[in-house]
């Protein structure tokens, strides 16, 4: 190979490194990966009637919070 092609492949992989790079910081800078609870509900729970019942209290659980909170 030329060594002009080594050149371009170096400057090439350099660049889409960068960029790869500024994008993930970008993406931790906007709080794209700020989801704890997705990981740990899903760890809880397991199966779809698990699920539902945990969106039900979530629910039940805001309900009483509308219910409750003085005005």
């Amino acid at each position: 190979m030329d060594s002009w092609v080594i050149a371009m492949m170096l400057g090439v992989s350099i660049f889409l490194g960068a960029a790869a790079l500024f994008a993930f910081l970008w993406a931790i800078k906007n709080g794209q990966f700020d989801d704890e609870e997705k990981f740990l509900n899903a760890a809880k729970f397991d199966g779809e009637d698990e699920l539902n019942d945990a969106v039900i209290q979530e629910k039940k659980r805001k309900d009483l919070e509308k219910k409750y909170k003085p005005e």
